[in-house]
């Protein structure tokens, strides 16, 4: 019986992960830290202590883990110890440890990423906000390269937070001490869940190929200038299941 593709399987039915060009990975990277993993271990848990299995490759020791628990299974030949828990902590608890992760073997969304690649992942999953109180002097349409780099994966994250916002508008901005760029005005977002709709979409930004003049994030109400480019949250027709707790992590040894 075939696998059903995942959502890490399907941003890469077209082209492997390691052939794909930087914005592709970078997507790729983003979905797999938001994609509760199951990775493989050396023996069922005991307590609050888990050992990942590791395997010794040219590279370094890595991990092995899947977004699918029964092709994780079907890989190692029947069924193994794993644990499941969000991409985003395994990657932080491997590059911490200096090991690398092998994600999904054989399948379309195959990717081996070393310590040095995981390590990267995290520092931009670490990219926060700042606050300002900066305000706009003009408003513009985009421009079409910041809608060709921003758009879709735009949508993807405001469809992971339908509920918390009714959608977002970029627009292009000139700022009051001369720079100009691109601004996303998010609509419909509680004062309560602000905080991290910004640290969401602060993490998006920084898997982005670089905008000229950089992308800001608002809560204003502000009047959309003619051309600005609405994008509604809608979520996606198959959910990604509910996480254990993220804060809980399994302890490397």
């Amino acid at each position: 019986m075939t696998t059903p593709l995942t959502e890490l399987d399907r941003l890469c039915a077209h082209v492997p992960f390691h052939d794909a060009d930087p914005a592709l990975r970078a997507a790729v990277l983003r979905r797999l830290a938001d994609t509760e993993l199951h990775a493989a271990l050396a023996a069922d848990p005991a307590d609050d202590r888990a050992e990942l299995r590791m395997f010794d490759l040219p590279g370094g020791a890595v991990a092995l883990a899947s977004d699918d628990e029964a092709a994780l299974a079907g890989f190692l030949g029947g069924p193994v110890a794993h644990v499941s828990l969000p991409g985003r902590i395994l990657a932080r608890e491997l590059a911490e440890a200096g090991r690398g992760l092998l994600v999904n073997p054989g399948r379309p969304s195959e990717m081996l990423l070393d310590a040095a690649a995981l390590g990267w992942l995290i520092a931009a999953l670490a990219e926060a906000p700042e606050a300002g109180e900066a305000a706009p002097r003009r408003l513009t349409a985009p421009r079409r390269d910041a809608v060709e780099t921003v758009a879709e994966p735009l949508a993807t994250r405001l469809g992971d937070m339908a509920g918390m916002v009714a959608g977002a508008a970029l627009v292009g901005v000139d700022w009051a001490e001369g720079r100009r760029g691109h601004l996303i005005v998010v609509a419909g977002a509680g004062n309560a869940d602000r905080p991290a709709i910004a640290k969401a979409l602060a993490e998006l930004i920084a898997f982005l190929p670089p905008v000229e003049g950089g992308v800001d994030v608002t809560f204003e109400d502000l009047p959309l200038p003619p051309g600005a480019v609405r994008i509604e949250a809608v979520a996606a027709p198959q959910p990604e299941p509910m996480r254990r707790d993220p804060d809980a992590p399994p302890r490397l040894r």
